[in-house]
């Protein structure tokens, strides 16, 4: 039976399946490249799991530029997957070969393989180096949820491998380079065994923040296609405290609700090609709110699939997906007065305007003081005429994009990327009675990592899953988690010293039994 588990163990690394007598030339130089690439791939892996919170930006950067709506990141995510899982099952096979004293001869092809995984792994992290730097930020953030929950890892892995250190220890010809075998080893498991010593998460408290509310960012686009009537129904189920929308103007000045801005504005979410032919490429000031109302504003959501969710919707619901339309901010206005929930929205277009008369934000203003909604309920976001507005306005609630800007306003209210402000600077923010809002969080890691920080709410695409958490994921008590560590620290350094052990008694009882084949040889009939 063994035979059998070492010829298929050599064939699947090697692709021979003859015993073996030599080891290949430059075979341990050929097993620590598969050792880097290894770590790389699952680094990289990590970082595609930590920046999946922000995956519709690059679908969104691949729509503007191929002006074509697929799923790219999940394509990466794929590629990820299996290049990881590839390489540290290539691993283990080549552990398994140092278990057993098999030669290491890595065939040809998996060495192809490991170069065209470390070739992606380097062209994925310049991808995000030069155009998604600010990710780094939340990869970053993200060790402070989950850096406990490694180190335990690090220390299984590290328990795990001890045998073979050990039998390398002992295999060892020189001083020299046992000292250098065990002295690496010690070195490496110190740094792991203590790294506790060095994290600060804010997750590991005793007191723990009231659990942020939340906002629908353009409703709950996991569920209904953003920006329509439909989506924002959804988001109050979720119990949001406020709608996040976009807002522009029309041809005739009226408010409508639209992300996408500039030209081809409505080519990711509409079917302004079928509707109106050859004006696909126009800006929002060259269709009137009637001509808006009339394109179908939900079909490229069943369609398309964004979130990979509409698997979870009814027939109705797909049936009422299939035709929404696009809304005016009119429409939403009298749905947030009715259930007296909020609203904050962005302008898209403001920047160009040439005074405040002739602004969105003046028109915008009209259309919210004729709807009859409390000013209360208004969280004025756009900063262009905030001070026009606040004259005419003067109940709205002012959110500034920075402290700087809300400090010299006298303001109170903070709306951030959630990568913006560490969990010291949301904590002092807080003590000061300021309202920190944080933009977009839809991972469950990373909503309890800002629950934990004691952020007032969150703006978020998955409002129907961040509802149900009852309390943070990464949470634990001190005591607890210091309970957790040195236990997980004790129980490891026995069995790594049960393992040396023996080891150590092993190669003493195979020398004695060497020595005395020799010392006693058969004698000739």
């Amino acid at each position: 039976m063994f035979s059998i588990f070492r010829t298929c163990l050599r064939g699947i690394y090697s692709c021979q399946w003859n015993s073996q007598t030599r080891t290949q030339n430059r075979a341990c130089c050929w097993f620590s490249f598969l050792c880097l690439v290894s770590i790389l791939a699952l680094s990289w892996m990590y970082v595609c799991f930590i920046a999946f919170n922000d995956h519709d930006d690059v679908n969104w950067l691949a729509f503007k530029t191929l002006k074509k709506w697929v799923s790219w990141y999940m394509i990466v995510m794929v590629v990820s997957a299996v290049l990881a899982i590839y390489c540290l099952l290539l691993l283990v096979f080549g552990l398994l070969h140092l278990a057993i004293r098999e030669p290491l001869n890595l065939h040809c092809l998996h060495k192809v393989f490991l170069f065209l995984g470390l070739l992606t792994v380097t062209l994925g992290t310049a991808g995000i180096c030069i155009k998604w730097k600010e990710e780094w930020k939340s990869v970053y953030m993200s060790f402070q949820a989950t850096a406990p929950f490694l180190q335990l890892c690090g220390v299984v892995a590290l328990t795990l491998i001890s045998w073979l250190v050990f039998q390398s220890y002992h295999r060892a010809k020189t001083a020299a380079c046992k000292v250098l075998i065990m002295m690496t080893f010690l070195v490496v498991s110190a740094a792991v065994f203590l790294c506790p010593l060095a994290i600060c998460s804010p997750c590991i408290t005793n007191n723990l923040p009231p659990k942020p509310a939340l906002i629908g960012h353009r409703g709950a686009p996991m569920m209904a296609p953003e920006n329509t009537m439909m989506s924002f129904r959804k988001s109050m189920e979720c119990d949001v405290v406020a709608f996040e929308t976009d807002v522009q103007l029309s041809k005739d000045k009226k408010p409508f609700l639209m992300h996408d801005n500039g030209s081809s504005f409505l080519l990711r979410t509409t079917d302004v090609k079928d509707k109106f032919l050859g004006r696909d490429g126009d800006v929002n000031t060259n269709f009137t709110l009637e001509e808006l109302k009339t394109l179908n504003a939900g079909e490229w959501f069943v369609r398309t699939d964004p979130f990979q969710s509409v698997a979870s919707l009814s027939k109705e619901e797909k049936m009422e997906a299939n035709n929404q339309t696009v809304p005016s901010l009119n429409e939403l206005l009298v749905m947030a007065k009715t259930h007296n929930v909020s609203l904050i929205f962005d302008l898209k277009n403001d920047e160009n305007s040439t005074g405040f008369q002739n602004s969105d934000s003046y028109y915008t203003t009209e259309t919210i003081k004729k709807s009859g909604i409390s000013q209360d309920k208004i969280w004025w976001l756009p900063s262009e005429f905030r001070h026009e507005v606040r004259n005419i306005a003067p109940g709205f609630k002012q959110v500034y994009h920075n402290e700087q800007d809300m400090n010299a306003d006298g303001g109170s209210f903070l709306n951030m990327k959630y990568s913006s402000l560490n969990a010291h600077e949301i904590s002092e923010l807080r003590e000061k009675n300021v309202s920190v809002n944080l933009w977009v969080v839809n991972e469950p890691w990373l909503f309890s990592l800002l629950w934990c920080s004691g952020a007032s709410s969150v703006t978020t695409n998955a409002c129907h899953i961040l509802k149900n958490m009852s309390k943070p994921d990464w949470h634990l008590e001190p005591n607890i988690y210091m309970g957790i560590w040195i236990s997980a620290d004790v129980i490891s350094l026995l069995l790594m010293f049960g393992l040396f052990i023996w080891q150590r008694r092993r190669k003493s009882h195979v020398f004695r039994q060497n020595t005395s084949e020799r010392s006693y040889p058969l004698l000739p009939r």
